[in-house]
């Protein structure tokens, strides 16, 4: 992997202020918010089409969270694009927040739909790209999914229901860390072969390292097909902290003083 400098100091920035408003609402999910960091940066940096001063714009594109629970990252991503200030991000989970513990499209600008619900994400997201379709727009729509969350069956009726109607507008990245909130992908519901299977229900596939954000940002701006496409990240739940690193309790748990200092002195500060 191989990021410049402006992108490293753009990454590691957007993991301090993830692992500040964890640790000050002493809840939330850090391990899947860390391996989102380099996907949702290379969505923002050089693949979507949108306007921070104006986020209903009609012909922006969509990009859906299915995995709503780690939307600090995507909140992190979104006040560094001025869709809101920076010091909302210290309210997350708070009473009165624009900031919920998963993505809600009522209270913060820039969210294009409200997740949290494993599975039904992707769902939401083939209706908008559906939608748009018919309608005539150009947008395209993006979905994050986790990789535990395709465990849902909801996530295969989408896949089928989107190479049906051929919705080339559609592309779904999935953080592949390999772990979920009870165990390994493995232990709970193996996936099997990931690629094989989105590729059998009629997607274009593609592979990618998740942490490297040119190699993100490349594969999707390559020209589209006539098929869905479903691109298969591989991450590193926790990454940035090498005690949360590839480690399951990190899915959900809280901070303390000294685990907080610990990962900020890894973050350099």
């Amino acid at each position: 992997m191989f990021m410049t400098e402006l992108q490293i100091n753009q990454a590691r920035q957007i993991r301090i202020d993830i692992l500040k408003m964890l640790y000050g609402c002493q809840s939330g999910h850090p391990g899947g918010s860390l391996s989102l960091v380099e996907i949702l940066l290379a969505l923002y940096n050089d693949v979507l089409r949108y306007d921070p001063q104006n986020p209903s714009w009609a012909e922006r594109d969509r990009l859906v969270l299915s995995k709503g629970h780690g939307c600090p990252a995507l909140y992190a991503v979104l006040a560094d694009k001025g869709f809101f200030s920076r010091e909302s991000l210290w309210t997350l989970r708070q009473l009165g927040s624009i900031l919920q513990g998963h993505p809600d499209m009522r209270k913060t600008p820039g969210v294009d739909a409200s997740t949290g619900s494993l599975g039904q994400g992707m769902s939401v997201a083939v209706g908008y790209a559906l939608a748009g379709k018919r309608d005539g727009h150009h947008f395209r729509v993006f979905c994050v999914v986790g990789d535990g969350e395709a465990q849902e069956g909801l996530v295969w009726e989408a896949a089928m229901a989107a190479a049906h109607y051929r919705l080339n507008n559609l592309t779904v990245l999935m953080d592949y860390n390999q772990l979920q909130i009870d165990g390994t992908n493995d232990q709970v519901l193996s996936l099997g072969d990931i690629l094989d299977k989105f590729q059998a229900f009629g997607w274009e596939i593609s592979e990618v390292d998740g942490h490297d954000i040119d190699a993100i940002a490349k594969t999707l701006n390559r020209p589209v097909s006539d098929k869905p496409r479903f691109m298969l990240c591989h991450t590193i739940k926790g990454k940035g902290v090498s005690f949360m690193e590839n480690t399951v309790g990190w899915h959900g748990k809280p901070m303390d003083q000294e685990q907080f200092d610990a990962a900020m002195r890894e973050m350099g500060c």
